[in-house]
């Protein structure tokens, strides 16, 4: 739903990186099919971008970042 994609872009961009993705969608109650499915959204709509730095693959685009800090 569009509510757990809002809910797991936030908590990735609050991750920061620590946590892998999968696991990072099971902490707000998400199976791995559902966390899958919102990355494949993320990513299409450029809000995400792959970048295998750390523990996690995904990370927001600098843009997203950016909105973040204003």
């Amino acid at each position: 739903t569009m509510e757990n994609k809002d809910k797991y872009y936030w908590a990735l961009i609050d991750n920061d990186g620590q946590l892998n993705e999968i696991d990072l969608g099971e902490k707000i109650g998400l199976n791995e099919n559902e966390t899958n499915e919102i990355i494949v959204q993320l990513l299409s709509e450029y809000k995400i971008e792959y970048t295998a730095i750390r523990s996690c693959n995904y990370s927001p685009t600098k843009r997203a970042k950016r909105m973040k800090k204003n």
